[in-house]
């Protein structure tokens, strides 16, 4: 006899502001008792020492989480100037401190201006990419370096804001599989005087802005599940980009059973993907698999069971 998940089957999308100090995982683990979930995800890991936007989805949300990782950022970032670590962030260990060097405003921006447009970036040894089965910065914390293959990340925005002697703070638009860690340790290099990361806030991930976000102590504070439950977003928020297509009941009923149906889907080309609704409810996502013809690709749960908060 097949276990019963505990929790209660809640759906939706929550736009988490994470708190420093709390990895990403425990952060979508006390959301997701606060809802009493019976399944959760997140949409990418923010460091400890970051805050900012984690997306958490839960239940059939989580089927759709992956749309977001390809996704774009935008972060706000210091730049401690003078020092740098092992990590390339506050939480390293202090390889080397250097004077810092007479900057001004004008000199930070050229700089900065060199980092526009696609470029290339070697990820950092404390990072989850994977050597042989382990987590780099399994190795880097055993005193291992790996040699690390650059990749073409593009930065689209690096604005400076605020600027001391000692640091700047820069917000920064990014492609998926940009390190900021990295990004304040070439900047450093750049200036001549070495650089770490002191802070970082995520404020954007896809269509996702921190307008919306809300954190732990606000969620604990509220009395019912109905108030909690009036953050979460619906589920097709992670799909919106992608074409929609409505159809009637006995369409939706074979999909829902996995069958193939004949469709007119002459604005689609073949293999594209669509989102699927009957009656204003999403269905899922489908795959033009041929001229006119429509395949199952991720359905979602169509029963009465879900929890409507």
């Amino acid at each position: 006899m097949a276990r019963r998940r505990r929790g209660m089957p809640i759906d939706g999308v929550l736009l988490l502001d994470k708190p420093k100090g709390m990895s990403s995982n425990r952060a979508l683990q006390k959301a997701r008792g606060l809802f009493q979930a019976q399944k959760a995800g997140h949409t990418g890991t923010l460091d400890p020492m970051a805050t900012g936007l984690l997306p958490v989805c839960f239940g059939e949300a989580t089927k759709f989480s992956s749309h977001l990782l390809d996704a774009d950022k935008c972060y706000l970032a210091r730049v401690q100037l003078g020092v740098t670590t092992d990590s390339g962030d506050a939480e390293g260990n202090v390889l080397k401190q250097r004077a810092l060097p007479q900057l001004d405003r004008q000199q930070v921006r050229q700089v900065l201006n060199g980092f526009l447009g696609e470029i290339e970036q070697i990820p950092p040894m404390y990072s989850a990419l994977k050597h042989q089965g382990r987590p780099l910065y399994e190795l880097a914390r055993a005193g291992k370096e790996i040699v690390r293959a650059p990749r073409r990340i593009t930065i689209y925005h690096i604005a400076l804001l605020d600027f001391q002697p000692s640091h700047f703070d820069i917000e920064v638009s990014c492609s998926k599989g940009t390190y900021i860690r990295t990004l304040a340790e070439d900047i450093g290099h750049s200036l001549g005087c070495g650089a770490h990361l002191s802070m970082l806030r995520r404020l954007k991930t896809g269509p996702f802005d921190s307008r919306s976000m809300i954190d732990l102590e606000k969620l604990e504070a509220m009395d019912d599940m109905k108030t909690r439950g009036s953050h979460l977003l619906p589920v097709d928020v992670l799909i919106d980009h992608l074409p929609r297509l409505d159809v009637d009941k006995g369409t939706a009923e074979k999909i829902i059973l996995g069958q193939r149906v004949r469709v007119d889907t002459a604005e689609l080309g073949v293999d594209s993907t669509v989102r699927l609704y009957h009656d204003r409810r999403l269905l899922g996502l489908v795959m033009v698999s041929a001229p006119g013809e429509l395949a199952p690709k991720r359905l979602i749960r169509t029963g009465d069971d879900a929890v409507a908060l």
